[in-house]
């Protein structure tokens, strides 16, 4: 039996006791150049690297075979990747195949046509000033609702619009606005970007920070289509549900995320010029679409985007670029290949048997946790025998045949695509819930839970090394897979996730007593994670602990649920030792090589603003909290990782 673990990475002159992520992956990180086509680099880009290859393997295959009949997956998905390869005819073309839409947006003259451009616009991709989404609703989650969500903006969150250290930023972002402008030969460009930037600024003072938008119970207000209306009475509702092709009634309900932005939102639409908001919407559709559009507007967009603001010095290879394409328009009949060539069925066998065993140790936990009161208990274990558990892929592939897919319209397949997925979600409203839906494709190295329906999710990618290793000791592979699906159970009894019951409603199942000692034990962990300044960046550059505390529990939760389910799974044979490490040292080095990887340092102060997960050398890290770490390598005060008993975090 193999351990799993990466000798070669170890960096032998740390310490685990000192920073166990630098013994684990510090001579990979000494050793390992970021590629210049990503801004950061680790395990999970490996990971996407190999299915990416993979992916294009499939994908030249099916643009190969000439002999696939039109509307069937294999010749979409070669037909598609012809389309973006085809550069020759992208260049001959220019801005021709946006021509349509940038003509509607040149005609908008008042706040109707405004209104109905955006609707329509919606229908492309483009997300305007307001975006919806369909998904279960989370007072009643046997009913399909549409979710109504703040937009507008071209840099990353609001807080890029006023704070100091994104001076910088903001400057390139307006010369950035400037040059796409006058490369597509729109009049009056860097005065334009100016205007534009304005009108951004304004609406990203209504935006909602990214700590609330992540509150589960501020950002569910519902409301009738009238009392949405209300909101915002200077907003062409009646004009942009018909530009969007809504189905009559399916706005009938409507759950708005953050209320205020629409009604500031409204104030913006009275106060600034319709010429201004035609100058917006126009870049914003000049920028959604630069990446299919000539070399001219693909470099410019990379610059700022890929450059500017994470510091990757090079744009990914075309192929590459291609397959992103390919599997935004049509994933999962990609998705379908993959899983027929690249799933075993032995994984799936042996990730049952992991769940099971992570699903008996949260069991385990609950019986035990002090702050956890028994009526909250008993709810706590019906909504743990109630998860779904999905692996490797779906169990019916999403039908595409309805999407015209033209080898010689990159532009145009885009757009057919994009309307085609925006007419199947506001087709669910009125339908029963699809619980055989994916929400993630079997090629992404990922996994989720999704409360509303109360089901993790784990795609064929990442179920392969280092996360998961058919061929090695148990040790490892729940240090791995083990903890991600720990993190993901434990995202069901998180800060928010705990807000949602088994049925998957937004419902306060805790007692007032429970809530408060589980959010006492949570503010610990945002004050511990607050101080951590990931390596490379000053100090002026902390962790949000108030954004990433739900992923911090899911780390913590993962860690202990993943290892105590590896005794559940070692208590017959025994935890051996293997490479000169034992049982409980190779759970934790599977944890800390799981987490390896590197960002540029623009990527990484980037993250730290948006990211709700903490830097990837603090994950590794976050073992400081269990005292099985502290047992397993012999951390003692004075040891950098050492921490005294009554500061180590433990929820579950």
């Amino acid at each position: 039996m193999k351990s799993g673990i990466t000798l070669e990475g170890f960096d032998r002159s740390t310490r685990p006791q000192d920073d166990l992520f630098r013994f684990v992956n510090g001579t990979w990180l000494d050793t390992t150049e970021i590629p210049g086509d990503r801004a950061r680099f680790g395990t999970f880009d490996i990971l996407r690297e190999e299915s990416t290859a993979r992916v294009r393997d499939l994908i030249e295959e099916a643009a190969a075979d000439e002999g696939s009949a039109l509307g069937t997956p294999k010749r979409q998905v070669g037909d598609l990747y012809a389309s973006f390869t085809d550069t020759d005819r992208i260049e001959e073309l220019g801005l021709s195949p946006l021509q349509v839409v940038l003509s509607e947006v040149a005609a908008v003259d008042d706040v109707d046509s405004l209104g109905a451009a955006l609707g329509r616009l919606a229908r492309d991709g483009v997300a305007g000033a307001l975006q919806h989404f369909v998904s279960p609703d989370e007072r009643s989650p046997e009913d399909y609702v549409v979710y109504l969500e703040q937009a507008g903006l071209g840099l990353p969150d609001e807080s890029y619009y006023r704070e100091e250290k994104y001076a910088d930023t903001r400057t390139a972002y307006v010369a950035h606005i400037g040059r796409l402008l006058a490369i597509a030969g729109i009049p009056d460009a860097d005065a334009r970007a100016t205007r534009i930037m304005a009108l951004e600024t304004l609406l990203a003072a209504s935006h909602w920070d990214t700590v609330s938008n992540r509150d589960a119970i501020k950002t569910y207000n519902a409301h009738t289509l009238d009392e949405t209306k209300a909101l915002s009475p200077q907003f062409p509702w009646d004009a942009w549900l018909s530009g969007l092709g809504a189905p009559a009634g399916s706005f009938d309900k409507v759950v708005v995320r953050q209320p205020s932005f629409v009604t500031g939102l409204g104030a913006a639409l009275e106060s600034t010029d319709v010429a201004d908001w035609r100058s917006w919407l126009t870049w914003h559709v000049l920028s959604e679409f630069a990446s299919v559009l000539p070399q001219s507007f693909v470099d410019e967009d990379f610059d700022f985007f890929g450059r500017t603001l994470s510091g990757q010095p090079e744009n990914k290879e075309r192929w590459k670029r291609g397959v992103a394409v390919v599997e935004s328009c049509v994933g999962e009949a990609v998705g379908q290949l993959y899983a027929e060539r690249w799933f075993p069925p032995a994984a799936k066998e042996r990730m049952q048997e992991l769940v099971a065993n992570l699903v008996e140790a949260f069991r385990r936990s609950f019986s035990s946790l002090e702050w956890m009161g028994t009526d909250t208990r008993a709810q706590a274990v019906a909504k743990l025998d109630a998860f779904t558990p999905k692996i490797g892929y779906p169990d019916v592939w999403r039908d595409y045949s309805a999407i015209e897919i033209d080898p010689a319209d990159l532009v145009g397949n885009v757009r057919r695509s994009t309307a085609f997925d925006v007419d199947r979600n506001l087709a669910k409203i009125g339908a029963p819930i699809d619980r055989s839906e994916w929400f993630m494709l079997p090629q992404h190295v990922n996994a989720y839970y999704m409360p509303s329906m109360n089901e993790i999710v784990f795609p064929a990618a990442i179920l392969q090394p280092p996360f998961f290793d058919l061929e090695a000791d148990d040790a490892v592979n729940y240090g791995g897979i083990g903890a991600v699906i720990g993190h993901e159970l434990g995202h069901g009894f998180d800060d928010q996730g705990s807000r949602y019951d088994g049925t998957g409603a937004l419902r306060d199942w805790w007692t007032e007593a429970d809530r408060e000692r589980f959010d006492a034990l949570s503010q610990r962990l945002i004050e511990q994670f607050s101080g951590y300044t990931p390596a490379g960046l000053s100090d002026d550059h902390k962790v949000n602990g108030g954004l990433t505390v739900g992923e911090n529990i899911g780390d913590l939760g993962g860690l202990q649920i993943g290892y105590s389910a590896y005794r559940i799974a070692t208590e017959g044979s025994g935890m051996t030792e293997l490479d000169g490490f034992t049982g409980p040292q190779r759970f934790f080095i599977g944890w800390a090589q799981v987490w390896k990887g590197k960002a540029r340092e623009a990527e990484a102060i980037r993250l730290l603003a948006i990211d709700p997960h903490s830097p990837q050398d603090v994950r590794g890290n976050a073992v400081r909290n269990l005292s099985e770490f502290h047992e397993a390598f012999a951390v003692k005060p004075g040891d950098a990782l050492w921490l005294e008993e009554d500061q180590r975090v433990r929820i579950f």
